[in-house]
């Protein structure tokens, strides 16, 4: 992951007018404090080609991920000179398309760290030990234990994907209920070697001998459906896939095809490949989509009702003390740019 930098750069001359997007009443409020002397306009909702034409005189744009800043949308932005993601993921942005505009790209590297690895334990407990079947169950008023049996995680093998930081705190999590931890990085990081007598190793043997495999890296052009039909195949029968990450590093259609032969026990999902399409669920009928998304779609929307499956709604990010520290970091941000210098700059 690149560090913050701070040298200092040409200093920008602003009109101060701001816009940002995905935040809550209390965050606006906050951001108006901290910068009194930006216009600022805050929505909710996600920037589209929609409610755009209202940010044409915009300088600084906030986003959130499930706003995609792709070519057509910066058309409409001519006088955009910074885009700060409140995530520390990117891939929403077309990082090529900015540097040929000379737009600034900072990003909020991490907030998250622990946050997003404990909702990754999350699912991995609740698929483990059936907590979703039974509080199902209980509900109904039925306090049978029959087909509730679950299994141990100590003495278990989880194959982590990316060795970030993310990363790092589920290894640290995993340790503590006495996992074997491997890991599959384009680097062997000397530092998991010595912490958790982690062993690096190829994915595909990380897909063999794993019993958890959960996924903490980027979504880029080569990790883009890196889990895919031909090497989900080679996952233990008995073994849970978690991805909290990104959902394009999951083809939809592989895991659906390998849960519908039960090659593997199960999967924990806070993103999917169409989750911003999944939450208007009219889209696939109204729409103009491709066939391939629209077939991506409909077995999403089969996997909500499976039992050996529990999807969240990009919800691991989402606790009280992450949301404060993406708030604080995207306001020094910006507040570094106003003054000329280079802070957790993508660009």
């Amino acid at each position: 992951m690149e560090k913050s930098s701070s040298r200092t750069v040409t200093k920008t001359v602003f009109s101060n007018q701001l816009s940002f997007y995905s935040l809550v009443p209390e965050a606006k409020e906050l951001f108006k404090k901290t910068l009194p002397k930006m216009t600022g306009i805050g929505y909710s909702s996600v920037l589209t080609k929609g409610n755009i034409k209202r940010h044409e005189n915009s300088e600084i744009l906030t986003v959130f991920v499930n706003s995609k800043l792709n070519k057509s949308l910066l058309d409409r932005l001519p006088k955009l000179k910074l885009i700060c993601c409140m995530s520390t993921g990117f891939d929403n942005v077309d990082l090529e398309e900015c540097r040929r505009r000379k737009i600034a790209v900072a990003n909020v590297p991490a907030y998250g760290e622990n946050t997003v690895a404990e909702h990754s334990f999350a699912l991995i407990l609740n698929l483990s030990r059936k907590v979703h079947l039974a509080f199902e169950r209980t509900t109904r008023g039925n306090f049978s234990t029959k087909g509730l049996t679950g299994w141990d995680l100590k003495g278990k093998t989880i194959g982590i994907v990316g060795a970030g930081r993310i990363g790092w705190h589920v290894a640290r999590i995993a340790k503590g209920f006495g996992m074997n931890i491997i890991a599959n990085n384009p680097t062997v990081e000397q530092e998991w070697v010595k912490e958790f007598n982690c062993q690096f190793v190829s994915l595909e043997e990380l897909l063999r001998t794993s019993d958890v495999v959960s996924l903490h890296c980027p979504l880029l052009p080569s990790t883009f459906h890196l889990i895919n039909k031909k090497n989900i195949r080679s996952m233990k029968k008995n073994a849970i896939l978690i991805n909290t990450a990104r959902g394009g590093i999951v083809d939809t259609a592989a895991l659906s095809w390998a849960l519908d032969r039960k090659l593997i026990a199960g999967a924990g999902l806070d993103v999917l490949e169409n989750e911003n399409l999944v939450k208007e669920e009219t889209q696939v009928f109204f729409q103009h989509l491709s066939q391939t998304q629209k077939d991506s779609l409909l077995l999403e929307y089969r996997m909500l009702n499976r039992p050996n499956v529990i999807i969240t709604p990009h919800n691991a990010f989402n606790s009280k003390e992450a949301l404060q520290r993406i708030l604080d970091e995207t306001l020094s941000n910006i507040v570094a740019f106003q003054r000329g210098k280079k802070q957790n700059r993508i660009i």
